[in-house]
């Protein structure tokens, strides 16, 4: 049966006449085995440099910055906050609950640590997300592009963070494996997947928005089909299971605080997180490039976000499906456009993996061992960097 062009851009490259094969442990294990290495890669890396700073790597993975919230969570459910000198409210509600539901469900079992479950939880996941990107690269790009896609994600600068009690790894997992399902048409999948992205973080969002464009085309399509016979309504019960996961908790978060549908804003306000079109992000790197000391800073920054819009625009010029453009121009809008902590920003642009596509697709034209010796430089340069990072600033 050829595959329908679902997610093709207007202008796009036509899908595959006859479609790969279904995404097996077989044909996705050189992409695993490949991302396992450079993680590992990293892992080492932690753990030397760690045994040169004197700090433990285990720690910096499990039992610092968000992921001691998470395991807070896990311990003691929500109602934990924080006042700060400010009056600032830093409440424990602005952390979605999938992740501490799955670590109070691999410790119960195993008798370790909340924070030792959400490592489990985080290297499952992150396992499941590099299955995912191979897979919908596959479908669109080949076999040798989902290879490079899944090992240059792992090699990102913050891959360390996949490693980490955190929930970028469980997100982009659901949303990885929710984009393939909108463009296999698999439509119930689609909106259960979206769904639990939409429990673990508020950019689920972009993962709802993706598989309610998906199914659009696909209704169109259907109704352009002709009259005849009944309506395929599996796109509407993909669109309807879609949103459910984060309406439910942003409800339920509204309900615990007294302060309506909007209260989980009013929770996020109190942790300075906001969306003002990148205002405040705009005024941070100024007075980077304001500053003499920081100007290398700043001028990082501007490179950093100009890299970003342009691995956007190749994957626009490449093509990719809508839906997939739709799902990272919304991750990246979110992240860069926020006024949150700018700390924040490289770890919240992990889940973009679309953004890694087209470099992955010209990898793939390259020789295998001119392919893999690229990668594994930069794979390199990520290792150390995330070493540097934990053992410094680190993602809040």
């Amino acid at each position: 049966m050829p595959v329908k062009d679902l997610g093709s851009s207007r202008a796009g490259r036509p899908a595959r006449h006859t479609p790969p094969p279904a995404p097996g442990l077989r044909r996705a294990a050189p992409a695993l085995a490949a991302f396992v290495a450079v993680r590992l890669l990293g892992l080492v890396a932690l753990a030397v440099w760690s045994a040169r700073a004197g700090s433990s790597p285990h720690t910096l993975l499990s039992a610092r910055w968000d992921s001691l919230w998470y395991a807070r969570i896990a311990a003691e459910g929500y109602g934990y906050e924080v006042v700060l000198p400010s009056g600032a409210v830093h409440s424990n509600l602005a952390f979605f609950p999938l992740l501490p539901w799955l670590e109070r469900l691999v410790a119960a079992p195993t008798g370790l640590s909340y924070g030792s479950a959400g490592l489990v939880v985080s290297a499952v996941a992150a396992l499941a997300a590099a299955w995912g990107i191979f897979a919908v690269t596959d479908l669109r790009y080949g076999r040798r592009a989902g290879v490079c896609a899944a090992a240059a994600w792992a090699a990102l600068p913050v891959g360390i963070v996949q490693s980490m009690a955190y929930s970028e790894a469980l997100f982009t997992a659901l949303a990885a494996w929710a984009l393939y399902a909108v463009l296999r048409e698999r439509w119930v999948l689609a909106g259960l997947l979206a769904a639990g992205a939409g429990l673990t973080r508020p950019v689920g969002a972009a993962v709802v928005a993706a598989v309610w464009v998906g199914a659009v085309l696909a209704l169109r399509k259907d109704g352009d089909g002709g009259g005849r016979g009944r309506r395929d309504r599996r796109p509407v019960a993909g669109m309807l299971l879609a949103p459910l996961g984060a309406a439910a908790y942003v409800l339920w978060v509204g309900a615990h605080t007294g302060r309506g549908p909007l209260g989980y804003l009013d929770v996020q306000a109190g942790w300075g997180n906001g969306f003002d079109g990148g205002l405040a992000f705009a005024r941070f790197v100024g007075d980077k490039l304001a500053s003499p000391t920081s100007l290398a800073a700043g001028i990082g920054l501007v490179a950093g976000v100009l890299l970003v819009l342009w691995l956007y625009a190749l994957g626009v010029r490449q093509r990719q499906p809508v839906v997939l453009l739709v799902y990272c121009g919304i991750v990246v809008a979110l992240a860069l456009c926020a006024s949150g902590y700018f700390g924040s920003k490289p770890r919240l642009l992990l889940p973009a993996f679309p953004l890694v596509l087209p470099p992955a697709v010209a990898l793939a034209r390259w020789r295998t061992g001119r392919a893999a010796a690229a990668l594994g430089a930069v794979a390199l340069i990520g290792a150390v960097y995330g070493a540097f990072w934990l053992n410094g600033s680190g993602p809040p």
